[in-house]
């Protein structure tokens, strides 16, 4: 089983706690070395394989960081009491040092006064902070805790890899930020070899299930194998996660063509690159498919990085970037399904976070709006720096198609990845029909960090 090479090949290193992953600086641009093998138009390698190259290759030199990140933190040595800049120095057996501010102590009192211990929750209101509080006494007390009396003579303490953890140095907390949210992405191309895994294995082994969804983050496409083929597989595999996100056309949806279609998927014709669902100002955020039966011609599948042809982008041309990143566009839905629907939002083509890292796209040229809520003088520039976009996308050497065969189930990212199909032709005897459902990627990622721990063998 592959699961078993798994453990053997990626377990020591992920006993060193998860945040193991955040040490890796992931290759930003280009393509990784993984990928390149030859031109996918069908997924090849499995999951043992891509656990590796997740772990390891692909990857510069890990960036320099505290020790706690890569687990066996050391003791406490000795802590002081900085009066006049109102922290608390710690020096760490391995001659470190960490600064922590009173109030942000005080605040993250762990006791079971200020913290509710059946829901690791804060207790201690904000009304009753004294954010100029100064401390009374400071020492290290049994196993290495660092206690404060604070001047109200209320007692805090904090085991040593908890504040570890949590310092306030910017490698530290830049390592803490990829172990909790997984920022770093592998890029690709045409010649992407989709991460293949067995849709049985997934449901039933929490490695395997690991693995499809550390892959999902980091590569944005998973390709499982073996799936019945039967309707409710989306929903039994949105299970290993948690639950699934009801829109307007449903828990699950049958992509077929059908008369009087309230959705263009629901044609036979092409489909061009697109993300799901722009015209809700929350998109989902990660989308199943599940063959059921293919068309007789045509009805591959076409998929791109967004993300990678965002970063192309603001390289070769930075204007349309910027235009595309500040102008807001209207998307809009209007039909019935679940139940009827009229929905309008207003996104960027382009979200990126406060740091300027690209986070989501949204694009969708069906339900793009004829209302363009822009001054006019904006309005060539937004068509000029959209199809420039569109055209990078489009270039043979950036998107990758492949073909599902009834028991195929993709699960991709759809802040991240563009997806399209070609039109198809269906016979009497092979109707093209998939099945599709959407998560959320706060449930998805809660899953994964429960996996994490429970793979780690973490408490």
């Amino acid at each position: 089983m592959w699961t078993t090479t798994i453990a053997r090949c990626t377990l020591p290193s992920m006993r060193k706690r998860s945040s193991v992953l955040a040490c890796h600086a992931l290759r930003a641009e280009g393509r990784p070395r993984w990928a390149v093998a030859t031109a996918a138009t069908s997924p090849s390698p499995s999951l043992h394989l891509i656990w590796r190259q997740l772990c390891g290759y692909g990857t510069q030199a890990p960036t320099p960081l505290p020790s706690t990140a890569l687990g066996n933190s050391p003791g406490v040595r000795q802590v002081r009491a900085l009066e006049q800049e109102r922290q608390l120095e710690v020096e760490w057996e391995d001659s470190r040092h960490s600064m922590y501010p009173y109030t942000w102590l005080r605040d993250n009192c762990q006791c079971p006064l200020c913290t509710l211990q059946s829901a690791q929750a804060r207790s201690l209101l904000l009304s009753q902070l004294d954010i100029h509080t100064g401390v009374d006494r400071v020492q290290v007390i049994d196993n290495n805790r660092v206690s404060i009396v604070w001047p109200d003579k209320h007692t805090s303490e904090f085991d040593p890899e908890w504040l570890r953890k949590r310092c306030f140095s910017p490698a530290a907390r830049q390592a803490l930020q990829e172990e909790l949210f997984l920022n770093k992405r592998m890029y690709w191309d045409s010649e992407l070899q989709i991460p293949t895994a067995n849709f049985e294995e997934v449901l039933h082994d929490d490695k395997a299930a690991l693995a499809w969804l550390l892959a999902l983050r980091r590569v944005g496409i998973v390709y499982l194998k073996g799936a019945p083929v039967e309707q409710g597989q989306v929903a039994r595999l949105s299970q290993r996660i948690g639950y699934l996100r009801l829109t307007f056309y449903g828990h699950t949806w049958q992509v077929q063509d059908k008369s009087q279609a309230n959705n263009v998927a629901y044609t036979a014709g092409k489909l061009s690159l697109h993300t799901d669902y722009p015209a809700l100002h929350y998109p989902p955020g990660v989308q199943f498919l599940h063959c059921l039966s293919q068309a007789g011609e045509g009805g591959e599948s076409e998929v791109v990085d967004g993300f990678h042809m965002a970063e192309k982008l603001r390289r070769e041309d930075p204007e349309a970037f910027r235009t595309l990143t500040s102008l807001q566009v209207d998307f809009t839905d209007t039909g019935s399904d679940y139940c009827d629907f009229m929905v309008q939002s207003k996104n960027h083509i382009i979200d990126v976070d406060s740091d300027g890292r690209v986070v989501r796209i949204n694009y969708n040229n069906a339900t793009r709006d004829s209302v363009l809520d822009l001054p006019l003088h904006q309005v060539q520039a937004f068509y000029s720096s959209l199809k420039a976009y569109i055209q990078l996308m489009t270039q043979p050497e950036n998107m990758l198609t492949y073909k599902m065969e009834p028991g195929d189930l993709v699960t991709f990212d759809n802040w991240r990845l563009l997806h399209g199909r070609k039109s198809y032709l269906s016979h009497p005897d092979r109707v093209r029909h998939l099945e599709g459902a959407y998560l959320d990627w706060d449930e998805v990622m809660s899953r994964l960090r429960i996996l994490c721990k429970s793979v780690n063998g973490e408490s």
